[in-house]
């Protein structure tokens, strides 16, 4: 079984009123301060938010800074 990580980058309050079993919650404000740590995370990194917005934002950041991952949209796509 592949090992993954999914970053839920919705915000604290959102993470805590439901989230992916094993999902981290890195809000989106702090994704370029984390990156260090993101960098480090096993791969592949999935990243899911509410509706998949925030996630797509954070998605090209992430790639643009040479990390690889994918963008799952909602955090209910992953249930």
């Amino acid at each position: 079984m592949n090992k993954k990580t999914i970053v839920d980058v919705r915000t604290p309050g959102e993470f805590m009123g439901g989230n992916v079993a094993g999902s981290i919650n890195i809000p989106l404000q702090e994704i370029e301060q984390r990156l260090d740590e993101i960098k480090n995370l096993p791969k592949p990194i999935v990243l899911c938010c509410a509706s998949g917005g925030r996630s797509s934002i954070a998605s090209s950041f992430l790639q643009s800074n040479g990390i690889a991952c994918e963008n799952a949209g909602s955090w209910f796509n992953l249930l």
